[in-house]
């Protein structure tokens, strides 16, 4: 009965999986193709001339637009503004989560409420107020103005995961630290950041993936020289041609897609043991 029980446990996780990977399989093998192989086969056929034909068009040569420069351009400017963006987020979320679980002060509970509120707070509610503040500081339709909004808009999750887990560890710590003449920064730097590698890998993690999938701030924050990838690919596969390149639709998707398919191939292991460690705990 046990290995029953495991045998249907097996099967029914084959099939979820298998539902799951079939789009990521379509997309693949459509993108190895060519179009009289796709205009030919069925959906799910094996190419039978594989190429990367499509691949180069959809990074070098599509047309997004009224621009044929591919998905490079636009890849190059998410490059630019997620790395600053994630590292920038992270370590602030660091900061306000050791200032308020450690070095706790008259209402820090209350500010720590309204930067909760923030975790579900719609992204529409912004918009305005965010494009007047780029404006007044000089950064609208940059690069730079989208990695300040991502900053901004991932503070709340990023405080809440560093408090979260900072609050489990012991205040001793800091006391002893504090006994020996260490101060706020020294702490933090030397004690409380070494401890924190499970959080970070999280965070890091978290950030990444929310800033690379964007769509809504990319496309309202940005100009046309510095839109992310994700808006290149709505504009390449909404561009009217005279004979529709799936094949290139579907390489462009999987372009956009290898980043965020990559960290967590890499670090999909460090992502769950953060999370059994204890870094969204409540």
């Amino acid at each position: 009965m046990k290995h029953l029980h495991r045998f249907l446990l097996l099967g029914a996780l084959a099939v979820f999986a298998g539902l799951f990977l079939a789009p990521l399989y379509v997309m693949v093998v459509t993108s190895l193709k060519d179009m009289d192989q796709i205009r030919a086969g069925g959906l799910l056929d094996l190419p039978s001339d594989p190429s990367l034909a499509a691949w180069a068009k959809a990074w070098s040569s599509a047309c997004t637009g009224t621009d044929c420069s591919g998905l490079k351009p636009f890849f190059m400017n998410s490059i630019a503004m997620v790395v600053p963006a994630v590292l920038i987020s992270t370590m602030l979320g660091a900061l306000n989560g050791y200032v308020l679980s450690k070095w706790r002060f008259r209402g820090s509970e209350l500010v720590f409420g309204l930067m909760l509120f923030g975790v579900f707070m719609p992204m529409q509610v912004v918009l305005l107020p965010m494009s007047q503040v780029l404006g007044w500081l000089g950064l609208s339709t940059s690069v730079w103005g989208l990695v300040l909004v991502h900053v901004l808009a991932g503070l709340p999750s990023t405080t809440l995961f560093f408090r979260n887990y900072y609050v489990g560890l012991p205040d001793e710590l800091v006391k002893a630290a504090m006994i020996d003449g260490a101060g706020f920064w020294r702490i933090f730097w030397r004690i409380v950041l070494p401890l924190s590698t499970p959080i970070l890998v999280v965070t890091l993690i978290w950030q990444f993936t929310q800033i690379w999938n964007d769509f809504l701030y990319g496309v309202v924050f940005t100009g046309a020289e510095a839109k992310p990838v994700t808006v290149g690919l709505n504009n390449l596969a909404n561009t009217t041609a005279n004979v529709k390149e799936y094949n290139v639709d579907m390489a462009a998707a999987m372009i956009a897609a290898l980043p965020t398919l990559a960290v967590y191939i890499i670090a999909g292991k460090y992502f769950v043991r953060g999370l059994t460690a204890g870094a969204v705990k409540g």
